[in-house]
C-alpha cells in the first residue's frame, strides 16, 4: 500500500458460500476452495491481520449475493474490513457498509459511470475505494471478464480529484499463480496515483513485499 503505512492484507474470496481462489481471474479455475470462510477470516484475524479484503466474486459476476456471509465475517471475526463485489448502485454500497464494511470497493461502474462514482464517492467521503483491475495495462470490467478502453494511468489520472479510500489494483493475469508482481507496472500505478494504493495479484515472496514497502 501507498500513500500511508504499508501493509500486507489477506484475501477473501467468496463465491457459493465458499472461500476460493482463482486462477487468472477465471472462475471456472478454482486453485483452492475452503467450505467455511468465516472461518478462515477468523485464522487470519488470529494470525495478526488488522485489515481483511473481502470479494463476493458471484455479486461481481451476477450470479448470487454473499451478503449474510460478509455481515457474519464483520460481527465474527471483527476489525477493519473493506468489501468489494457487485457494488454498481447506491443501495448496494450502504448495504454493505451497514454490514460492516469499513470501505466498499467499486469497479465495473467505476470504469463505466465516472458521475456516478463522483457522486458515491462525495457521499461516503473516505469510505470509497476503486478497483483498478488490469490485465496487460487495460482495466477491466465485469467480473474480470471484459475489457474496458482505459490504459491504467488514464484511469488513475480521472480519479485523482476524488474524495476516495484508496484504489486497489490487481493484476488479473497474475491473480492466483504465485508468480510474482510485474515490478515495473506495480512501480508506475503507485507513482500515479495521489490516494493510498493496494497491490495484488502475484504477490508471493517476502522480498517482493519488502520492494512494495519501499515504493
Amino acid at each position: 500500500m501507498s500513500g500511508g503505512a504499508f501493509r500486507a492484507i489477506p484475501a477473501v474470496d467468496l463465491k457459493g458460500g465458499r472461500c476460493v481462489q482463482l486462477v487468472g481471474g477465471r472462475p471456472e479455475d478454482e486453485r483452492v476452495s475452503l467450505p467455511d470462510p468465516v472461518a478462515v477470516a477468523r485464522d487470519w484475524r488470529a494470525r495478526g491481520f488488522a485489515t481483511l479484503h473481502v470479494v463476493d466474486l458471484d455479486a461481481a459476476l451476477g450470479s448470487g449475493d454473499n451478503l449474510e456471509l460478509v455481515a457474519r465475517i464483520a460481527r465474527e471475526a471483527p476489525g477493519d474490513l473493506q468489501v468489494g463485489g457487485g457494488v454498481r448502485d447506491e443501495a448496494r454500497a450502504q448495504a454493505l457498509l451497514d454490514a460492516g464494511a469499513r470501505r466498499v470497493i467499486v469497479g465495473t461502474r467505476a470504469v463505466e459511470d465516472p458521475a456516478w462514482l463522483a457522486t458515491l464517492a462525495r457521499h461516503h467521503p473516505g469510505r470509497i475505494a476503486v478497483a483498478a483491475d488490469i490485465r496487460d495495462g487495460v482495466v477491466l470490467r465485469r467480473g474480470w471478464t471484459e475489457a474496458s478502453e482505459l490504459g491504467i494511468q488514464e484511469f488513475l489520472t480521472s480519479l485523482a480529484p476524488l474524495p476516495l479510500a484508496g484504489i486497489l489494483c490487481t493484476d488479473v493475469g497474475r491473480e492466483g499463480r504465485l508468480e510474482g508482481i510485474n515490478r515495473e507496472e506495480v512501480a508506475e500505478v503507485l507513482r500515479g496515483s495521489p490516494h493510498p494504493v493496494w497491490i495484488s495479484g502475484g504477490v508471493t515472496t517476502p522480498e517482493e513485499l519488502a520492494f512494495l514497502a519501499r515504493e
